[in-house]
């Protein structure tokens, strides 16, 4: 896959649309997440946390910056450590140091969920995929969501 476009109608569109993803995913990937307040980021990440079984509660760690999950499945025998990451407050690269983005992002054995990537300077390993959710302008209440690959992120960034 290199570029996928869906549209979504509501919350379990979306959140099914994160599950069927995250049958593509393995340990090292990260996901960088990008859309206004509203779009259905956490809602897609929702999806690709019950696919990997995650039991508990997921929010946006809007305050807390980073929440770990632990999920289960296909891609490891072991737990896979699932971060959820928020960067909707980190206002410089500092910051990213400070809360640990960095030595997690770069960490192999878990999976990475970032939330309002676009604050975090393009610090992101090459295996990442990119997800950008948009409003439908010709349908306000339905999502345009975009999905990249590694190969086509560089072309766009």
């Amino acid at each position: 896959m290199k570029k996928q476009i869906v549209k979504s109608s509501n919350q379990k569109e979306t959140f099914e649309i994160g599950r069927n993803f995250a049958e593509g995913l393995e340990l090292g990937d990260t996901v960088a997440f990008f859309g206004d307040l509203g779009m259905g980021k956490t809602e897609f990440i929702k999806g690709i946390c019950d696919y990997f079984r995650v039991e508990d509660l997921v929010t946006s760690p809007t305050y807390t910056i980073m929440n770990r999950y632990n999920g289960s499945g296909k891609i490891s025998n072991h737990d896979i450590p699932i971060y959820h990451i928020d960067l909707y407050r980190i206002e410089n690269e500092d910051e990213l140091d400070e809360v640990g983005f960095l030595d997690c992002v770069y960490e192999n054995n878990s999976i990475k969920l970032v939330e309002w990537a676009e604050n975090a300077n393009n610090n992101f390993p090459k295996n990442k995929y990119m997800v950008k959710i948009m409003q439908d302008s010709s349908e306000p209440d339905k999502r345009i969501i975009e999905i990249y690959s590694q190969e086509l992120i560089s072309e766009i960034v």
